[in-house]
């Protein structure tokens, strides 16, 4: 099993999601987080006052996948959430030692 992490753009979301239910992915866990990487934010003028918004909204994805769609799931998240754009985020993937459904007890594969 591969655990997949993925921070996006907000606006993404709806593509990646579509994307991922088209390979048959369909659960996942979505988190509002905030941050920033080679574009260090930007700054932005209000009423006359120039601030520095250094932490972009972004979202984060988090899923758990059998180690034969790992790939296509990287493949889908990073061709739906792409811009080309400095800011479009990153994917990270680690391996999953163990998985268990709380409500069954079932584990590995079968639990995710």
């Amino acid at each position: 099993m591969q655990k997949v992490e993925a921070i996006i753009r907000p606006m993404k979301l709806d593509q990646v999601k579509e994307a991922l239910e088209d390979i048959g992915v369909v659960g996942m866990t979505v988190s509002d987080v905030r941050g920033y990487g080679h574009q260090r934010g930007h700054t932005e003028k209000y009423r006359g006052n120039t601030y520095v918004v250094n932490l972009l909204p972004k979202i984060k994805l988090e899923l758990v996948v059998s180690d034969d769609v790992a790939e296509a799931v990287v493949a889908a998240i990073e061709e739906a959430a792409q811009t080309g754009e400095i800011g479009d985020g990153k994917i990270f993937v680690y391996p999953v030692e163990r998985a268990i459904r709380i409500r069954t007890g079932e584990e590995g594969e079968t639990a995710i």
